[in-house]
């Protein structure tokens, strides 16, 4: 029998826009990037999917949005607007991807046409993977509005919903065609959704850059206060490295190594096991916090960093660890993580575990006792701080 072989390429491309009053009449940007399509792959519809609890906060959007296109007559946009629950909820229970599945076919949005999500992460995953399932692929926008959005899934190329308890079971890899981080949504946000967004920044910073972790560490006061200038520059630093990252590492992670979830394995499990009433950025500060302790007993790390780290974590107002996150047997509930991370990795674990603030290596076995000495550690500091 003769033999076959083809290989192709296909090239991504999509841009991260920084802006304020996205949907103001006076801020053309989104009209610009509507007219700047290539004419023979025009788009027909946009259809906009808004998380409830923007919609709530910001209850002038969707007549905003109707306005801007009524002004700008770009495109034709489908009137009735899906508003539906934010947060892991929206990942979790599938009636809210069948509802936007449901409106895909309503109202005929085919590959020529849009999908545009408004709201934070948990929303955004969802609809961007309804997007990639629907027709065999729909031109999906994000528009991010809390910081660990704009900071980190917002900006990659991830799209996923949440299936026999395990975090994104199902998903795709597919980048958005465009992501627009507008500054004005974080302005509603509460103290914790602002604060714990930030996590992603010093997960980025410790293991891609060095100067970064000192500018997050110089200004981590300011930000913890709400200052959106420095938040302002750090969501844009976080998105370059992110991109960065995905342009010279492994984007749709056909190997085992994700150096992007540090400190993931141990917060992805942990949102399950307090029922998503953890939020993610809190959940991977204190695995960050984890891995970081763990990094030290190891010998990667000396207790100088390991403590900077820690410091850095506390001035912005974040917890350390969680009674869940205690390894009192090698059975323990948080340990279940790994496992479940190694399957997800297809079949090798591989932690990335770090040598220095700025770089990290990979493992792929982690000792038990040592991440139950790390937990106690990070129990005592808790403690302390609580007496405090």
């Amino acid at each position: 029998m003769e033999h076959l072989q083809q290989s192709f390429t296909v090239q991504y491309n999509f841009n991260v826009f920084f802006t304020s009053a996205l949907f103001s009449v006076e801020n053309d940007l989104f009209k610009n990037f509507l007219a700047g399509l290539n004419p023979a792959k025009a788009v027909k519809k946009i259809f906009f999917v808004i998380d409830e609890g923007v919609a709530n906060a910001h209850p002038d959007l969707s007549q905003n949005i109707k306005k801007y296109f009524s002004k700008y007559n770009l495109t034709q946009l489908v009137e009735d607007i899906l508003v539906i629950p934010g947060g892991e909820i929206v990942k979790n229970e599938t009636q809210y991807f069948d509802k936007v599945l449901q409106a895909v076919n309503t109202y005929g949005i085919d590959r020529h046409s849009f999908i545009a999500a408004i709201g934070g992460g948990a929303l955004l995953d969802m609809v961007g993977y309804v997007a990639n399932v629907s027709h065999r692929g729909i031109k999906h926008i994000r528009i991010p509005t809390t910081v660990l959005s704009q900071n980190d899934s917002g900006v990659g190329v991830k799209n996923g919903i949440n299936y026999f308890n395990k975090k994104n079971f199902l998903g795709t890899f597919s980048p958005p065609v465009a992501v627009f981080n507008d500054d004005s949504f974080l302005n509603t946000l509460s103290d914790r959704d602002w604060r714990s967004g930030i996590a992603e920044a010093i997960k980025v910073a410790l293991i891609k850059d060095g100067e970064f972790f000192e500018w997050l560490e110089a200004n981590a006061e300011a930000m913890a206060n709400r200052d959106i200038e420095a938040m302002n520059y750090q969501i844009w630093k976080c998105a370059k490295l992110h991109m960065e990252h995905i342009r010279s590492g492994d984007p749709f992670e056909s190997g085992s190594a994700r150096p992007l979830d540090f400190g993931h394995w141990s917060a992805h499990k942990l949102e399950y096991l307090t029922n998503f009433e953890i939020r993610h950025g809190e959940a991977v500060a204190m695995g960050i916090a984890l891995d970081t302790i763990y990094s030290q007993l190891s010998g990667r790390i000396s207790s100088h960093d390991s403590q900077r780290i820690i410091k850095l974590i506390q001035a912005l107002g974040l917890e350390l660890t969680h009674p869940l996150l205690q390894v009192t047997a090698d059975n323990s509930p948080i340990l279940r993580g790994l496992e479940e991370f190694r399957e997800h990795l297809g079949g090798e674990l591989t932690i990335t575990l770090l040598t220095g603030i700025g770089s990290g290596e990979e493992v792929h076995e982690m000792d038990t006792e040592l991440l139950r000495q790390a937990a106690e550690i990070l129990n005592h500091h808790s403690n302390l701080r609580s007496i405090i």
